[in-house]
């Protein structure tokens, strides 16, 4: 009996935090600061110059983190240096917004030694992709709206139409995609939540307090430079997790420079997906504008979205 009881809290549980209101940071005017700061590997001064003169064109301000510039061998700083740049900048009441500088790795580091008791009460958008998932998937598990975006390190081979996403997510503009459907997508209508990032991060917080709930949501996923056979480990671990059993939808972004073995894996990263995702009969987009390429467009996670995928068209919806 005590198994039963305790599996009930635990889906009540799930269930609560699936239904929960997620709060959306206030949208950006002209004037604001956003503060760019390391939360994995180093950035230097002079690598901020291009994303400091997008934020100037766009009536912002930038704020450098004590973060930019520091070294320690990967990353922008100590665990402890970066950690306490964040925090400094997630408390200020005069930073708007964050924006991380680049990915890599380092962000699960420093999770753990941030208090986000303030910035829950008032929240504010944190930026970023790929290991800014740890920051995407925590945040949303607090009930906090974040975005999906190009960083600061990807500015400069950022195309414009992609930067006009950030800036119309920051300043409030509605977003809306619609892309050609390929033959292999999967058909169908959904909507829900809209969580995920890059599914290298997503695995690696599993069973952690930083997990995203996927119940009755739409899950993003992208990756990079991973070994075929590491991408079905990981769908299949992320399925026993049941992170595919109560999804509404997936949408699949870049997966490039995907490896096999000498010996082939045999299928690749679509066949993959569609395989271990095929018993739950939800829609499926593949190749979507979001993730490790240059059109990386940006997402609103925790918003409501209506997604669609037909014969034609690829359509994403934020409410």
């Amino acid at each position: 009996m005590k198994f039963v009881y305790f599996g009930i809290l635990f889906y009540l549980s799930l269930y609560a935090h699936s239904q929960q209101k997620m709060k959306l940071p206030p949208y950006l005017k002209k004037g604001d600061t956003v503060a760019i700061v390391c939360t994995a590997r180093k950035f230097m001064p002079e690598e901020a110059k291009p994303a400091i003169e997008l934020l100037e064109s766009w009536g912002l301000k930038a704020k450098l983190g004590r973060t930019i510039g520091l070294d320690s061998c990967q990353l922008g700083g100590t665990d402890v240096e970066r950690a306490a740049d964040l925090q400094q900048m997630m408390d200020d009441d005069n930073v708007k917004a964050i924006w991380c500088a680049r990915g890599g790795y380092g962000t699960v580091r420093i999770i753990d030694l941030l208090d986000f008791t303030k910035f829950s009460k008032k929240p504010k958008w944190v930026m970023g992709f790929s290991d800014v998932t740890v920051l995407h998937s925590h945040l949303n598990t607090l009930g906090i709206a974040t975005l999906h975006s190009i960083m600061p390190f990807t500015v400069p081979n950022a195309p414009e139409k992609v930067k006009q996403t950030l800036k119309d997510a920051l300043f409030g503009t509605k977003l809306n995609y619609t892309l050609p459907s390929k033959s292999y997508d999967v058909k169908g209508k959904a909507e829900g939540e809209l969580v995920g990032g890059n599914i290298s991060i997503l695995y690696s917080l599993l069973g952690s307090s930083s997990s995203i709930s996927t119940q009755g949501k739409i899950l993003f996923i992208e990756d990079l430079d991973e070994y075929l056979y590491h991408v079905d480990r990981m769908m299949y671990n992320l399925k026993r997790n049941g992170y595919f059993e109560n999804a509404k939808g997936i949408i699949v972004g870049s997966m490039r420079d995907m490896h096999d073995n000498e010996i082939p894996f045999g299928q690749n990263e679509v066949q993959i997906i569609t395989a271990i995702a095929k018993e739950y009969n939800i829609p499926i987009a593949f190749e979507f504008c979001a993730g490790h390429q240059k059109d990386n467009r940006t997402l609103v996670f925790g918003s409501h979205v209506s997604f669609e995928v037909n014969d034609k068209e690829i359509q994403l919806q934020f409410k």
